[in-house]
């Protein structure tokens, strides 16, 4: 083969072949049908069988690149991501149920706290107002020695019915006054105390102070008969006490 038959690349040149018979005996159909063949072809070609699929599935063919299927997550991680998002949620509960536990604790305390501070409070009022009106009793004493009796008996624990008890051992035995004096016995007071001068174990005013009388005839009738309505029993039952 001479030079002037070898191309750049030591290839021969090439030479572009004359149509054969039976291609220039082809009809325009027959041009048709060798087209559609080589464009089916090319579609078929690895490089766009997912394109083409995308088309034949009714998917939008776009000139970006074809369509990439997303890889199958394996079961397990996914049982595993589902535990790890149940237990956070778990965790979570139970923090916020802690939170609230505490807070309702602390609201608690507080709210206890207020009603021991208010429970307080009112009975140092009424203590103030008990005082007071034992103060005013206690003056007014002479006047009326029931009222400040009343006061006496309650803070001993004894109810009205007590004092009614009281009232009418008293009111039997001296009227409630305390200049009353037996001359035939020589019992002395509100209470009656034989002799008289018993009361001056509670104070020397016994004679003219009510409240000294009265003290010292409850703690009699606490130590003889236990309670007002005992004293009113017995006298009731023998005329004396």
């Amino acid at each position: 083969m001479g030079r002037e038959n070898v191309g750049r690349f030591g290839l021969p040149p090439h030479r572009p072949t004359a149509p054969t018979d039976e291609q220039t005996a082809q009809t325009p159909q027959d041009r048709k049908t060798r087209t559609a063949r080589r464009r089916w072809s090319w579609i078929a070609a690895p490089g766009v069988v997912a394109v083409s699929a995308s088309v034949l599935a009714g998917a939008a063919l776009t000139s970006g690149p074809a369509p990439r299927a997303e890889a199958a997550v394996p079961d397990h991680l996914v049982v595993a991501a589902t535990a790890e998002r149940q237990s956070t949620t778990s965790d979570n509960w139970f923090q916020q149920a802690d939170v609230r536990v505490a807070s309702d604790q602390r609201v608690a305390a507080e709210q206890a706290a207020a009603e021991a501070a208010a429970a307080a409070e009112a009975a140092r009022l009424a203590e103030e107002a008990r005082q007071a009106a034992a103060a005013e009793a206690t003056r007014n004493a002479q006047r009326d020695p029931r009222g400040i009796a009343r006061i006496m008996v309650a803070d001993r624990g004894w109810n009205d019915a007590q004092f009614g008890c009281l009232d009418s051992l008293w009111t039997k035995e001296s009227g409630w006054d305390y200049t009353a004096d037996n001359p035939s016995s020589s019992a002395y007071g509100i209470p009656q105390a034989l002799p008289g001068s018993k009361m001056a174990s509670i104070a020397a005013d016994w004679e003219t102070n009510p409240v000294t009388q009265i003290t010292w005839g409850l703690n009699y009738i606490a130590s003889r008969y236990g309670t007002p309505c005992g004293a009113w029993s017995h006298s009731r039952a023998s005329n004396w006490y």
